[in-house]
């Protein structure tokens, strides 16, 4: 207990010198202009809030390097603590304040004891609650200041007060952000009519996607396995469909524990982003053009365990490795389109527990399953399907066409992510593992066949290798040329919220080449006349992120709204509030919504008692 006391009295003395050193810095040197050794942000966890809602706010403390504040808790009583103070507006309730508890260290002032600190990046939470008579839509602005003293190993400069403020906004509709600063708060437990809701939209959007233009080819591919069943006897229709989707499940369950796996190991996770990787897309493209030639009887491989030929050729005779093969092939093209209900479910899931995240990925399953498992349920079901016939030759040469548009837009996908020359060498690969395919078929000697087969093989081995020698600058957008309907630029977070605070709208676009659904949006709505006449009638800057390739910035942007794939769509409202679109847009709604935040007149002004980087932002 002495020996505390003496060191305590040692710190003391030793502080309340360094502060008077600190105090007279002009004759030694120091400079109170540089006393101030804490950048103090603040950040919200959601866009919006209800009336009576739950507002988590973030203050962020940055300490500089070498640096250190005496945490909330100081180890000695003469420290002075770090402390927020928050003024709210009238009806605002305050819930509590969490510090977090500081990092114990010695300098060469304690004597050798370890004194409570905080260093480098602090983050402290504050729970408020709305209003719950608030009139909305409202806006609110709370305003925070930060007690601290900063102190080096050697020195303590005199203590600051600093302040921030933020812009709350009370309406409907309010979306998740921040998810990086506010992911580590525990989250409530979703109600039970949050959770059904949750659970519905992964079954419906798990059905949408059977109808999305990526999974169009392989859904003929199934369809005409089926017409090919319809003679069959039931139990052996069954037995199929139900083989479909098992391959459909599995596959769901495979990325389920990918994401859970890869968020356990702070990797970026989302819906499609393997698409992102050359080598996946060319060897889809290997497969879809196998498939393409199968259909087209360019080759036929009776070998165990080729995919190519079981999924493309499995009747119910066959056993249940093509339909499983054709489930697995069917959720693989499903994963660059994003459908109603389908960005709802994975963004609620990936913020989960595992067991919530492959309960959801099941019902995604069973969506997309879903007739399938009518067709193995009701025996009837069949009797709507054509009987087979010669019909079915013609029929199964023109999915082979499909299947070869499908391969199309994979090639157009690595052109984005490929070099012009290894495009060109990779796309010679494939006609090579053509030629040889059909030189295979056409001879009747089996040395011929043999090193055919081989030959292809090589071919196969050439592309995916050229595939995973290159990959293109993350992000390479270009802006479009002056004159077009709208004047895309290079998405720029920074300078987007900034244009936001001074007054100008700006909408951003995440899109991919390989995102089917965001081409669609595209061509039937953003690139439109009428779309275009709006945005610059009300001044909008457009920006379009390309998320083509891996682009952490980009991901980081889209998990801070609660998102975790695309087409993802978000205006900048004057004032920085932000609206977000579903994966589906008309012009109607982007129309509108650049028309409300045309009508918003937000002023930025600056308070004589809060430190010039800080803006407080009054909506008139």
């Amino acid at each position: 207990m002495l020996r505390r006391s003496l060191i305590a009295a040692l710190a003391a003395t030793t502080l309340i010198s360094n502060a008077a050193l600190a105090l007279h810095a002009p004759d030694h040197g120091l400079s109170l202009e540089n006393t101030e050794k804490v950048v103090f942000d603040l950040a919200l966890d959601r866009s919006a809030y209800a009336a009576g809602e739950t507002v988590h706010l973030a203050a962020l403390l940055t300490v500089e390097d070498g640096w250190h504040l005496n945490s909330s808790q100081p180890t000695f009583d003469f420290l002075i603590p770090t402390a927020i103070d928050l003024v709210l507006p009238g009806g605002w309730r305050l819930e509590g304040v969490d510090y977090p508890p500081g990092v114990m260290k010695t300098f060469a002032f304690t004597g050798g004891q370890a004194i409570s600190v905080y260093d480098g990046e602090t983050k402290v939470i504050a729970r408020l609650v709305a209003p719950a008579d608030a009139t909305l839509p409202d806006k609110s602005v709370i305003d925070a200041t930060l007690q601290y003293q900063a102190c080096s190993d050697s020195i303590c400069l005199p203590p600051v007060t600093t302040a921030a403020s933020v812009l709350v906004s009370l309406d409907k509709g309010g979306k998740a952000i921040n998810a990086a600063i506010f992911n580590p708060v525990p989250a409530a437990a979703p109600d039970a009519a949050s959770l059904v809701f949750v659970l519905l939209a992964a079954l419906i959007g798990g059905l949408i996607l059977n109808a999305m233009p990526c999974v169009l080819p392989v859904l003929s591919l199934k369809l005409f396995s089926l017409v090919k069943s319809a003679g069959a006897d039931h139990a052996q229709v069954a037995k199929g469909a139900l083989s479909v989707f098992a391959g459909i499940l599995l596959s769901f369950w495979g990325l389920a524990a990918a994401a859970a796996g890869a968020r356990a190991a702070g990797v970026a996770v989302g819906w499609g982003i393997q698409f992102q990787e050359p080598v996946f897309v060319a060897v889809l493209a290997v497969i879809v053009l196998l498939f393409c030639l199968n259909l087209w009887g360019m080759f036929e491989i009776r070998l165990p365990g080729v995919v190519a030929d079981s999924a493309a050729s499995a009747g119910p005779h066959r056993g249940t490795g093509g339909h499983l093969a054709a489930g697995f092939f069917a959720t693989l093209m499903a994963t660059p389109c994003s459908a109603p209900f389908l960005g709802t479910a994975v963004g609620f899931a990936l913020t989960q527990s595992v067991m919530m995240i492959f309960a959801i990925f099941t019902l995604l399953a069973v969506g997309m399953s879903l007739p399938y498992l009518i067709v193995a349920a009701v025996p009837g079901a069949m009797r709507f399907l054509p009987r087979p016939g010669h019909w079915m030759v013609h029929f199964k040469t023109f999915m082979g066409f499909l299947l070869a548009a499908t391969a199309v837009w994979l090639l157009y996908v690595l052109d984005a992510q490929l070099s012009a020359e290894r495009l060109a060498f990779l796309q010679l690969a494939l006609l090579c593992m053509a030629l040889f395919l059909w030189a295979r078929s056409k001879s009747e000697k089996r040395v011929a066949r043999s090193l055919a087969s081989l030959a292809a093989i090589a071919a196969i081995a050439v592309a995916i290798s050229i595939a995973s020698g290159g990959r293109a600058k993350a992000g390479a957008f270009e802006p479009a040329e002056p004159g077009g309907v709208i004047d895309w630029q290079t998405f720029d977070r920074d300078r987007a919220e900034q244009l936001s605070m001074q007054g100008t709208p700006v909408f951003v676009d995440v899109t991919a080449d390989w995102c089917f659904t965001c081409k669609v949006n595209e061509a039937l709505v953003l690139e439109t006349r009428e779309v275009g006449d709006a945005f610059r009638n009300f001044g909008v800057v457009a920006m379009r992120a390309d998320w083509t390739s891996r682009d952490d910035e980009i991901t980081r942007f889209l998990q801070d709204h609660g998102r975790y794939g695309i087409p993802f769509y978000l205006l900048y409202e004057p004032g920085g509030n932000t609206h977000l679109f579903g994966e589906l847009i008309t012009k109607h709604q982007v129309i509108s919504a650049v028309e409300r935040a045309a009508e918003a007149t937000v002023t930025v002004e600056r308070r004589p008692d809060v430190k010039p980087q800080t803006l407080v932002i009054r909506t008139q």
